[in-house]
């Protein structure tokens, strides 16, 4: 016990560390199921127990682990212009919401999650716009700015790929490919401005395992599982969650 405790990163608990492992196989049981949506519940679980200034850059790891792993098995049924496009906008992006996510105070990060969980889940969908080279630029420069904060943006890309008709092979690998791209550089904005990947290595390697082991689980098992059951549950879930976090939030900002 105290070798486990002696290699996370200082001041995290070992609960905390086992929860972001659990969750990890969870999610990613979910997105192989579904095919998005773990990435804002695992968003939701980390927000709720790791430092703030940690959520997004570790988020994104196992989200680079998880994108990756669809990419590399549906690679053959990727639309590389779009992904071509939508990646030179995330550049953009990225470096515009890098600094500004870093500076973010505790508060301001979970009570903006948790709005953007409520959002995704209940708001309004944005009407399709026509898919082009500047639609999919536009949509890779938004979403990376707010993947800086929020960490969870799939949704923001495959809305805009349900616009461009693509069938659900098509769909499924090249939004794959768009998001690994979108978190590799996230991932390496935030380690050029100073976030100390090494110190939170163990527990990375421990994500990335446990979330292929979700993902290999995933696909057996909650194929078989009502859709309309599950996603009900997921959607309180989530809800619950976020709704916690806005009540952490308004407590952080009035005792800060």
């Amino acid at each position: 016990m105290d070798f486990l405790i002696a290699i996370l990163p200082d001041g995290l608990p070992l609960w905390a560390a086992i929860a972001a492992i659990f969750a990890s196989f969870l999610t990613a049981a979910l997105t192989a199921a579904f095919g998005i949506g773990g990435g804002l519940a695992l968003l939701a679980v980390m927000s709720a127990i790791f430092p703030a200034a940690a959520v997004v850059p570790i988020h994104g790891v196992a989200q680079l682990g998880s994108n990756a792993g669809r990419f590399y098995l549906q690679r053959k049924d990727v639309v590389w212009p779009i992904v071509l496009w939508f990646t030179l906008g995330s550049i953009v992006g990225a470096f515009a919401g890098g600094r500004i996510a870093l500076g973010m105070p505790v508060w301001a990060l979970r009570g903006g999650v948790a709005i953007f969980i409520l959002y995704t889940l209940w708001g309004p969908r944005p009407a399709s716009l026509s898919p082009g080279k500047k639609t999919f630029f536009a949509t890779g420069v938004v979403g990376s700015f707010l993947t800086m904060f929020f960490g969870a943006t799939g949704p923001i890309a495959a809305t805009m790929l349900s616009a461009a008709k693509l069938d659900r092979l098509n769909t499924v690998a090249t939004h794959a490919a768009c998001m690994a791209a979108q978190h590799s550089l996230k991932i390496l904005i935030f380690g050029l401005l100073g976030f100390a990947y090494a110190e939170w290595a163990s527990l990375i390697i421990a994500i990335l395992v446990f979330g292929f082991i979700g993902t290999a689980t995933g696909t057996h098992y909650l194929r078989k599982m009502p859709e309309h059951y599950f996603k009900k549950g997921f959607r309180t879930v989530l809800t619950v969650i976020a709704f916690y976090l806005l009540l952490a939030a308004g407590l952080e900002l009035r005792t800060g």
